[in-house]
């Protein structure tokens, strides 16, 4: 087990692997498991019955990752709820809030100020600014970016292949640009740009570009005004 600080409080039947790094100020509680090469800052808060440090796996038919270990990285005052898992491979930045149940792949980066909402996904390779919200039950497709002050609404829908596996195809998310924001149940086909302090109206589905500081809504989505 690794050395703990006194200044931290750890719960009951919690596992910490060797390699684990734990700052001040720490507290992680009951049933909780770290796996070795996690990073954990001062003044973070981690919930019951969660697991860090995820190394990646697959089979076959899935594409090719890297396996090979690297560290989960939680940097100071980040606040992790309850069943929430998190892979190795990722960096949470500071003040970041993850809620109840979250999931987040590897590779992946969320930056300073960012809220997860309770049992949101983030797919692996994607890029989450500063200041985000990513609410309840969103699903953030891999190989997405979120530029800063982005907000996507509960229940949100992303994809990243074009073909659904029928043809050879990068895959690739949405691009969402500094301020945009995605209305609850939105769908956003693989590729697409969501320009800067655009907004997409609930329950839309997009599949083409949207211009900066465009309103767009319906099936398919189309502007509505400046």
């Amino acid at each position: 087990m690794s050395d703990v600080p006194k200044s931290s409080k750890i719960g009951n039947n919690v596992v910490l692997e060797e390699g684990v790094t734990i700052g001040e100020k720490v507290v992680i509680g009951h049933n909780t498991i770290i796996l070795k090469g996690t990073d954990i800052g001062n003044n973070v808060e981690i919930g019951s019955n969660c697991v860090l440090g995820i190394q990646p796996s697959g089979n076959q038919r899935m594409r090719k990752i890297d396996e090979s270990s690297k560290q989960l990285i939680i940097k100071n005052g980040t606040r992790i709820g309850h069943g929430v898992s998190i892979y190795s491979g990722t960096i949470i930045s500071q003040n970041v809030f993850i809620g109840d149940q979250a999931s987040i792949r590897e590779n992946v980066s969320v930056s300073e100020e960012t809220v997860i909402g309770r049992a949101a996904i983030i797919e692996l390779n994607s890029t989450i600014g500063k200041r985000c919200t990513i609410q309840t039950l969103a699903y953030v497709t891999g190989d997405t970016i979120l530029e800063d002050n982005v907000f996507i609404g509960p229940c949100v829908s992303m994809s990243n292949d074009k073909y659904m596996g029928a043809e050879e195809y990068t895959l690739k998310g949405p691009i969402i640009k500094e301020g945009a924001k995605i209305g609850n149940n939105a769908s956003l086909l693989p590729g697409i740009i969501i320009g800067r302090e655009s907004i997409v109206g609930a329950g839309s589905v997009v599949t083409k570009n949207i211009n900066n500081y465009e309103i767009v809504a319906g099936v398919p989505a189309r502007r509505i005004r400046s």
